[in-house]
């Protein structure tokens, strides 16, 4: 046998050095290792090859053996750990922002002051986040927004160096929520409109209805990820949008079981795979981002389209007994990719109850908390092994009423929340997403040794213990987790990739009528573009937002391509911006409840006062058994709500009216489906985009692009259908049939030659 020689090497070995007093040494044959001259890190040398001496005894542990099988290694780690922290481990951390504000769920202080008046830096690590990576082990930080790329790197490299020295020198898995959209909307891509490539997400992703495109996003993405010192993407969002009604419907890719496989599949293979010139096959590396994908077993299918971060939304119903077509994004596209990293790297169910599809133990709880949904059909039937991770908060307890945002340990309300994360791990989930304490997972940890003997729990940690650590290996982040800040802000939002993302915006918008061929309007044209009123709203926190009245679209830009008149007699033709009809209630009005009622009232995709005749007399799945015990009935039936946005039709309707037959050009910015029959005859051209910039809408009307999206889910002719039809079935509405003898059906779209019929629409059928 050979002889192994080691050398410690002292920190300043390193034949490169960067900012942040960070030193990498180069293996010949081997990764480059990264590491912080202030951790007490030393360098191994084994026969001509260096290894990070992470735990300080002086010799190499096949954990710190970047030549074994990530499976050995993962092992061997998880063997040496204590059970405080393989706690840690299973930590996610709550939202992080950089730096972090004074008041809200991101706040932090800096030496016991808030960020303005502390005199810190901007990428310095506040108190608690010191915390919890110290003391409670924490290893996985959720980051949101951030100052700048530059600020990010330096920030996570302060993460790394932070905890380098401590312990196992395990390092952080940095992730975070897709932040590559144009607009800030809501928690779960509160990270998006920075300064990175942006491209359409989302509904606007899935009207592309190409998977490589999907590909080469996630491919960008990862290279911006990684420069920003992020290794796991929150993503995708791979629910069906088969409830028209439901609030994160604008996150999905289609209503297609088929279109949102193949999207997922490229997403993820983009984001995961690490391209090697000359490989033979790619896979993991050291530029591959996990993807987490969501949410097991498919959040769609929502009861009246309420969503599952409320009580109010805690119901996912199946109606027409279609759970088996939600699971087969998983199945056939993120648990079978075609690159080599082969399936997801992790799972996140959503918060929703599946009512009544546990067929093993009749229980309705969460998805998070149930064995069968976990253990019986993701790890048993599917055969996954990689990592569970909980959504965010759902051991925490609830809040007032069903429409308060606060914890969400649906259909478990009445245990601690000790009790709660002991049934979570009971189900065979290995994480808890937004838990910083790991106080209640190790009195879960003796409830374990109390039911099963401590050999069995403690196996039954080392085992989430090691799918865990596969992600930090098969990243490469053992070896190098530091980031070069010069190269960051030459990778991040560079000119390439903003332009890869601005044609993919583009691609993504859907024209649905053009009447006479009305578009492109190549010509220097007068173009009168009213002021729209955007109404006082609550945002997802009940942040109050005061109401505005101002120009939807540069008007300077606008000037480029057109003269502007704020006289409809002076223009040639009008262009009006809109939002699709949105409801501030989301299903619930604490009025109605306080009124006698049972609080819960129609969501509308209507502009205009609604009253729901025809929703279900007593609906299918109800009970909050601590905020609303004596409502047994989440019926709507015949009550009454009208769009907070109802002003939008009045803008299009008063237009029309004011260009006395002169064409009127309807842009509509969507998160969800819409009925058209309230103003389409008043359009000439109706172009329909989801969350992309308005930019790229222009670029359409002008000429310069020709529209070629398509739409990933039905437009409804009317609010009956959309009562009448099921929520976890796609395709099952009457769509809208326009002036022009056009059905706004999932898969329509037209370019300037008309409706599109391509290979994309040949091989996507309902």
């Amino acid at each position: 046998m050979k002889k192994l020689v080691f050398n410690i090497v002292p920190l300043f070995f390193g034949i490169a050095v960067f900012s942040q007093n960070i030193q990498t040494v180069t293996n010949s044959k081997g990764p480059v290792l990264g590491y912080s001259a202030d951790s007490g890190i030393k360098i191994l040398t084994v026969n001509g090859n260096k290894f990070k001496d992470l735990n300080k005894n002086g010799k190499l542990d096949k954990y710190e053996d970047w030549r074994l099988p990530v499976e050995e290694r993962a092992k061997d780690l998880a063997s040496k750990m204590s059970v405080e922290q393989i706690a840690g481990l299973m930590l996610y951390s709550g939202h992080q922002s950089v730096p972090a504000p004074a008041d809200g769920f991101r706040a932090g202080k800096y030496n016991g002051m808030f960020y303005k008046e502390s005199g810190a830096k901007a990428s310095d690590l506040t108190d608690q986040q010191k915390k919890f990576l110290k003391e409670d082990n924490l290893r996985h930080v959720l980051v949101t927004t951030v100052e700048s790329p530059e600020i990010a790197a330096k920030w996570s490299n302060n993460i790394q160096a932070y905890i380098e020295g401590l312990g196992l020198g395990i390092p952080a898995n940095n992730s975070t929520d897709p932040r590559h959209s144009a607009t800030v909307t809501a928690e779960f891509n509160e990270g998006a409109g920075g300064q990175i490539s942006l491209w359409p997400d989302g509904l606007a992703m899935g009207a592309t209805f190409d998977p490589e495109l999907v590909k080469k996003f996630g491919n960008i993405a990862a290279q911006e990820y990684r420069a920003l010192g992020i290794s796991t993407a929150l993503s995708p969002q791979i629910d069906l949008g088969t409830e028209p009604r439901w609030y994160r419907i604008a996150y999905v890719f289609s209503e297609s079981p088929e279109l949102t496989a193949d999207m997922a599949r490229g997403y993820i293979d983009g984001f995961q795979t690490t391209i090697v010139k000359g490989a033979a096959k790619n896979g993991w590396g050291n530029k591959s981002v996990n993807a987490m994908v969501k949410h097991w077993p498919g959040g769609g299918p929502e009861e009246g389209g309420r969503d599952g971060h409320w009580a109010m939304g805690k119901y996912a119903v199946y109606p027409g007994n279609n759970f088996q077509n939600h699971v087969k994004p998983f199945t056939e596209g993120a648990f079978k990719l075609a690159g080599g990293t082969k399936e997801a790297a992790a799972v996140m169910p959503y918060y929703t109850i599946s009512f009544n599809q546990d067929t093993k133990n009749g229980e309705n709880v969460g998805n998070g908390f149930s064995k069968y949904l976990i253990t019986d059909l993701l790890r048993g039937k599917y055969g996954y092994d990689g990592v569970v991770c909980t959504d965010w908060l759902i051991t925490s307890e609830e809040g007032k009423t069903p429409a308060t945002f606060a914890g969400k340990p649906w259909g478990v309300e009445k245990l601690s929340i000790a009790e709660r994360h002991y049934k979570v791990l009971e189900a065979g989930v290995d994480q808890f997403g937004g838990n910083n304490d790991k106080g209640p997972v190790l009195e879960a940890y003796q409830m374990g040794i109390k039911e099963h003997g401590e050999k069995a729990y403690r196996a039954k940690f080392e085992q989430s213990a090691v799918r865990l650590l596969r992600n930090f290996f098969r990243t490469g982040l053992f070896e190098n987790p530091y980031v070069n800040t010069e190269e960051t802000k030459k990778i991040v939002g560079n000119p390439e990739f903003m332009k890869a993302g601005y044609e993919a915006q583009v691609k993504s918008i859907v024209m649905l009528k053009n009447k006479a061929s009305i578009l492109p309007i190549k010509e220097r044209k007068t173009v009168y573009i009213p002021k729209r009123y955007s109404p006082a709203t609550f945002n997802w926190w009940g942040v109050y937002t005061a109401p505005t009245l101002e120009y939807p679209v540069d008007i300077e830009k606008i000037k480029k391509y057109y003269d502007v008149t704020d006289d409809p007699a002076k223009a040639d033709f009008a262009l009006v911006f809109v939002k699709s009809p949105h409801s501030e209630e989301g299903g619930y009005s604490d009025i109605d409840a306080n009124e006698g009622g049972n609080g819960y009232v129609p969501i509308s995709l209507q502009y205009q006062t609604y009253t729901a005749t025809e929703a279900r007399e007593k609906s299918i799945a109800a009970g909050d058994a601590v905020v609303a015990p004596n409502v047994h009935d989440r019926t709507f039936k015949n009550k009454t709500s009208t769009a907070a946005n109802f002003t939008d039709l009045l803008a299009i309707e008063n237009t029309y009216k004011a260009m006395n037959g002169k064409p009127v050009i309807v842009s509509i910015t969507a998160s969800k489906p819409m009925i058209f029959n309230e103003f389409e005859g008043h359009a000439a051209a109706i172009l329909m985009n989801f969350n992309v910039s308005n930019q790229a809408v222009i670029d359409i009307i002008s000429g310069k692009y020709e529209p070629s999206g398509l739409l990933p889910l039905q437009m409804p002719a009317n609010m009956e259908t959309v009562e009448k039809q099921k929520e976890d079935v796609p395709y099952d509405m009457i769509s809208h049939k326009d002036s022009e003898g056009n059905v706004y059906d999932f898969a329509f779209g037209l370019n300037w030659n008309g409706v599109i019929k391509d290979a994309r629409t040949e091989k996507y059928k309902k």
